[in-house]
């Protein structure tokens, strides 16, 4: 769990007014009703968190608090007076700004032009000052990451410095009022204290924070206040110093936290898959290895984790496994025959992976959720040169029931959808293809507590079928209650197999710390 910095001792005064404030707002698109009368007041250099699942009507309520929609009825308040923000651009000249939650950069651009892109610096209001841009880029660059140049383009950045570019363009606003909208969904956790350093800072200046996380503990860690919204209302809200996680997963779902996790009874068949000696090279740094000679088995009917922090190798682990990375050297089998060649290959033999990043590498925002779905498995559906639609479209509609996708049909824009289930399309999308080893990085990132014990049920049921799961994880709690055997990385190393009931959070914690490696070397 991050630890945010030590909080200053609270003086006995009198509570400060708000600076922001949402009163009786309603929001109601078409026949849906996202808000239903949220009044919420944001405090002066405090850390509001706003919790709810999704489709609770969080992001909705930022989008008018920021400008970007206007309220159905109800009022903004800013000051005490009554505003009406026509866009986000005049939200932002008044003090509030907001770091959404998919990220909104070029990356044909650089990192400095995306930070300055449509506040440009100007020399007497014509010429672009290019000088002024450099230095105030630098600056906010190295206040969150010291080795970032802005002159880098964006699309060479991995996802969590994308991600650091997008807080660092909200930082040079000077906001009063500054919204983050899952801010840390793709950071190291490094990178995360960091984040809540700067936010300390920022709030010590009396800047108002609004502070949105799937990451129930860490958002716990740098609250003040907190607001819990269900299905478009507001439940609860509370000091920090008064709830806890169970509090917070109680009022956001109304059951307890141990039932997200499903029961298992794994009765594993033989070795599905093998990895023997495997090392990648680093896509980024090819003199050096993501991964470094890693062994391992899993069986059909088995969940197996591979637990590790940024930087550990699992997502190019993963990738070399599906085809997507070459490997430096060592051998992978599937079912005692040997793994070669390209994705598409792979995925014919039955190996297929749901990737890290849905929004760049899992959808396809332009196609329906049923062309999604389909995607990857229109050969199946083939007479001819034809695609014979009828059969694609019962396929699809079956898979949406299966994995329990929420969405009005299969002719829905994947965007109509919440994270949730747009993660639970791309994860059907790769159980369309028949696999015998489905491979997920991350499969729980940027989705909510309740979605979670959806796509880990899904998991499960997957398993009880034979499949071979592999999955990785950068959270102690899913480390600690998911897999059948977990797999532990250390800079591309690995560290330990260990089999469920021997995982403990100390063991855990020791591990990731690097601590054996550190030994053994």
């Amino acid at each position: 769990m991050t630890t945010a910095p030590e909080r200053p001792a609270a003086a006995a005064t009198a509570p400060v007014p708000p600076v922001l404030r949402a009163v009786d707002v309603t929001k109601v698109y078409g026949g849906t009703q996202a808000l239903k009368g949220v009044s919420l007041d944001i405090a002066p250099g405090r850390v509001t968190v706003l919790f709810g699942e999704n489709g609770a009507g969080k992001s909705t309520l930022m989008k008018i608090l920021s400008g970007v929609e206007p309220p159905t009825t109800g009022r903004v308040e800013l000051d005490g007076r009554t505003v009406s923000f026509g866009s986000a651009r005049e939200a932002a000249d008044q003090g509030v700004s907001i770091i959404h939650q998919e990220l909104s950069l070029c990356p044909n651009l650089n990192i400095q032009d995306n930070l300055f892109l449509g506040r440009e610096r100007t020399r007497a209001g014509v010429l672009l000052d290019g000088s002024a841009e450099r230095s105030l880029a630098a600056d906010v660059l190295r206040r969150l990451d010291g080795a970032l140049d802005p002159g880098l383009p964006v699309g060479d950045l991995r996802l969590g410095q994308q991600q650091l570019v997008e807080i660092a363009r909200a930082l040079l606003q000077d906001a009063r009022i500054l919204i983050m909208d899952e801010p840390t969904s793709a950071l190291s956790a490094p990178e995360v204290e960091v984040l809540f350093q700067v936010i300390r800072e920022l709030t010590a200046e009396g800047v108002a924070i609004v502070y949105i996380s799937h990451h129930l503990e860490e958002a716990l860690d740098i609250a003040d206040d907190v607001a819990v919204l269900r299905d478009g209302a507001m439940v609860a809200t509370a000091a920090a110093a008064d709830v806890d996680l169970a509090w917070v997963v109680r009022t956001m779902v109304g059951r307890e936290q141990d039932d997200l996790f499903p029961e298992r009874d794994p009765h594993p068949g033989p070795i599905a898959l093998e990895v023997d000696g495997l090392s990648v090279a680093d896509p980024a740094n090819p003199d050096r290895l993501a991964v470094d000679g890693v062994s391992f088995g899993i069986r059909a009917g088995e969940t197996v984790g591979i637990y590790g922090l940024m930087g550990s190798g699992r997502t190019e682990l993963l990738e070399c496994l599906a085809g997507r990375l070459p490997a430096a050297a060592g051998q992978v089998r599937l079912h005692g025959e040997p793994v070669t060649g390209s994705i598409r290959r792979r995925i014919g033999s039955g190996l297929v992976l749901v990737p890290e990043d849905r929004q760049r590498d899992g959808l396809v925002q332009t196609m329906s959720v049923g062309q999604n779905l389909s995607l990857a498995a229109l050969t199946r559906f083939l007479r001819g040169l034809l695609v014979n639609r009828g059969a694609e479209r019962a396929a699809v509609t079956s898979m949406i029931d299966d994995v329990t996708v929420k969405a009005a049909g299969p002719d829905a824009p994947i965007g109509s959808l919440s994270g949730g289930n747009q993660q639970k399309v791309v994860i059907g999308r790769a159980l369309m293809t028949g696999p015998r080893v489905l491979l997920l990085d991350e499969p729980s990132r940027g989705v909510d507590v309740a979605a979670k014990a959806d796509v880990f049920e899904l998991m499960a049921r997957q398993a009880e079928r034979g499949l071979a799961v592999l999955f990785t994880t950068s959270e102690t709690e899913e480390a600690l209650n998911i897999p059948d055997r977990l797999l532990v990385l250390v800079r591309g190393r690995l560290v330990a197999d260990l089999r469920a009931g021997e995982i403990t959070r100390d063991r855990l914690m020791s591990l990731a710390d690097g601590a054996d490696l550190q030994r053994g070397a």
